[in-house]
């Protein structure tokens, strides 16, 4: 089970960080991604950690603005949010898949489980 939370209202140029928690007691073992998808929009990837943590790719359309991270302790991976813009507005979603290799992190289609999402809304 993944729960995202720390989505809310923001100011364009504002500030963000998004937590999604599992349950699981192997989650040094899962590569975890973030999605979002705006109204009328499709699902887009963002970024994603392999689950060696060896590897971080994030997507064109936000990269050097987000980051992810995660703390194994916690069993959480984290997106910080900078430079927000208004079309960053979307329901942001979490994704985990167990094992794999590291060439579909950013692959919608490649994660079998999924968080509920949570939004963000980013005005100007």
């Amino acid at each position: 089970q993944l729960q995202a939370s720390g989505g809310g209202s923001v100011q364009a140029g504002g500030s963000l960080r998004l937590s999604c928690t599992a349950s699981t007691r192997t989650f040094n073992s899962y590569s975890m991604a973030w999605f979002r998808q705006a109204p009328g929009r499709e699902r887009e990837s963002l970024a994603a950690v392999h689950w060696t943590g060896r590897i971080t790719s994030y997507s064109d359309s936000v990269k050097g603005r987000f980051t992810l991270s995660r703390d194994l302790a916690k069993n959480t991976v984290y997106l910080q949010m900078n430079s927000l813009k208004p079309e960053d507005t979307a329901v942001y979603s979490c994704a985990a898949r167990e094992g794999g290799s590291a060439n579909n992190l950013l692959s919608e289609s490649w994660y079998p489980y999924w968080g509920q999402g949570t939004l963000v809304t980013v005005s100007s």
